[in-house]
């Protein structure tokens, strides 16, 4: 899975938070349907945080959390757009939203539907947590 890997460049909408990712150029994108993912409409792929670089603004950039506090999301001060987080099922990696990676480098993005209204069921049957482990 490693084979195709590409870094990606990203920002907020006001260019105040940037950012470099490396991941495959075929994407595997997650659509959760938990409550702050349905409100924000987030869509995202995980990768391990030894992929991720924030080239900057983490002074610009604020955190919200809720129910279990494991999950960070952060966001924009100036804009409010999310462009990566910290998700619940992986600590240790970044929830990238793919729609705020301003390079060409994306080849083409699979969805997957991940049943976050149900979190503690589904977590189980699917293969997010491996995500953010090296070599995956």
């Amino acid at each position: 899975m490693t084979d195709d890997l590409v870094t990606h460049s990203g920002s907020c909408h006001c260019g105040a938070v940037k950012f470099e990712v490396l991941a495959e150029k075929a994407l595997h994108v997650y659509d959760c349907n938990c409550s702050i993912c349905n409100k924000k409409q987030n869509k995202h792929f995980v990768v391990p945080k030894s992929r991720f670089k924030l080239l900057q603004g983490a002074d610009n950039i604020t955190t919200y959390t809720f129910n279990s506090h494991r999950a960070q999301h952060t966001f924009c001060k100036t804009c409010g757009v999310q462009s990566f987080y910290t998700p619940r099922s992986n600590p240790d990696g970044y929830g990238i939203a793919p729609h705020c990676i301003d390079s060409n480098t994306i080849e083409r993005i699979e969805e997957e539907t991940f049943d976050g209204q149900n979190w503690e069921q589904h977590i189980e049957k699917s293969d997010i947590r491996q995500r953010s482990k090296e070599g995956i």
